[in-house]
């Protein structure tokens, strides 16, 4: 358990990052506070990369293993009109902290950098190995994409995930992919439409086919779904035009060992069947490719393919972690998280042994007047803490 000064340390902390607004791009502000953070616990390394992650950490007086606590720093925008209080106020009421990024995920963040503060002031460097908390911007945007060059630095052996738990242990998630399907036609006036080629009609034929595909099961992880999200024909108003275009987007859970030349494939069949059929078919299937600019000038991008990845609960590090946890005074249940997260790439590129532990519910993320319970944010600093004591016992 924390200290009574230690509780008031971490909910400052976490109202200090929610007073700084950090939409995707934008998290300039928060990483500055961040910097601050560290420098007062005394860190021993503190780097801003070419995105703008901020990462830092304590270095034990002896080599070991090297542990990431990963937790994003961006935020979705806000409508300030349908708040009822300030969203970056970081304002205090029923034992709950209100502001846009408390339950996704500054809390979780403000909960780790002082664990690790707290490890640090506590043994005085004496365990054996490096640990980092990785504060990680465009998340929002791209799972995982930015959280490449984190593990790049620090080759991690392990990384805890602080997405919202409720302090269970999370070991595992579905990915998720962006599939873009295209159809092209050919421009007419929609008073003689025979003279062209309707993409929306070519269009129309193949999700017919696509939705002849069943995507695997997983025995833990579930379905890997695959829905169409949204249609667009150009073009657009139409104007008495037969449409020459037509886009449509799929959304496609992955299940683990899933690539995206497997997920791709039965798409590529099914276009591959309506070309044969009709020789006026023209279409293409391809992953949705992201650009967003950084605060710091640099470009992110990359596809829009985010693996899948489940461990078992007898893992070491699953088991470990297990064990900080209930020394913390918790009883967690062990599931998945039913969204996608940097596990994505943490597990799922690299093959990094990686759990999900962290404050809050998922379903108060992006809410209008989003909050953390404040035992949830100060029960999450004491896991983390416990999680690391575990993990680095002498």
């Amino acid at each position: 358990m924390l200290s009574a000064n230690r509780i008031e340390e971490v909910i400052k902390n976490c109202q200090a990052l929610i007073q700084q607004k950090s939409y995707s791009g934008q998290e300039g502000e928060v990483v500055n506070a961040i910097k601050t953070m560290m420098q007062h616990y005394q860190f021993d390394d503190i780097h801003v990369d070419k995105y703008g992650n901020i990462v830092g950490g304590i270095v034990g007086n002896q080599p070991g293993k090297t542990l990431v606590l990963d937790g994003h720093i961006d935020t979705v925008p806000v409508n300030e009109e349908k708040w009822s209080r300030n969203p970056y106020g970081g304002d205090i009421e029923d034992g709950k902290i209100y502001g846009r990024g408390t339950t996704d995920m500054k809390g979780a963040v403000a909960a780790m950098i002082s664990a690790v503060g707290f490890f640090g002031q506590d043994n005085q460097r004496n365990f054996a190995g490096k640990i980092y908390v990785a504060c990680i911007v465009h998340e929002e945007c791209f799972e995982g994409i930015a959280a490449r060059l984190v593990s790049e630095r620090y080759k991690p052996d392990y990384v805890i995930i602080g997405e919202a738990s409720e302090l269970n242990l999370k070991i595992g998630q579905r990915g998720r992919a962006e599939i873009v399907v295209e159809t092209f036609g050919k421009p007419a006036h929609s008073a003689n439409p025979q003279a062209g080629i309707n993409a929306v009609y070519k269009m129309a034929q193949l999700i017919d086919k696509i939705r002849t595909i069943t995507p695997p099961m997983h025995p833990v992880l579930g379905p890997g779904i695959l829905e169409l999200t949204d249609i667009k024909s150009s073009p657009y108003p139409g104007a008495s035009v037969v449409p020459d275009y037509c886009r449509a987007t799929y959304d496609r859970r992955l299940l683990v060992g899933e690539t995206k030349e497997s997920v791709i494939a039965p798409l590529e069949n099914a276009l591959a069947e309506l070309i044969a059929q009709d020789p006026q078919f023209k279409a293409r299937v391809s992953y949705a490719v992201g650009q967003e600019s950084c605060y710091t000038g640099a470009t992110i991008e990359g596809e829009r393919f985010f693996p899948g990845w489940v461990y078992d609960e007898s893992d070491e590090f699953v088991q470990a972690a297990l064990v900080g946890i209930r020394e913390a005074g918790f009883n967690p249940t062990i599931t998945q998280y039913s969204f996608c997260t940097n596990g994505s790439h943490y597990a799922g590129e690299a093959g990094i042994k990686t759990i999900g532990f962290g404050p809050s519910r998922e379903n108060l993320a992006h809410t209008i007047d989003e909050y953390i319970e404040i035992d949830q944010l100060t029960g999450s600093a004491s896991g983390y803490y416990s999680i690391i004591q575990t993990l680095y016992r002498q």
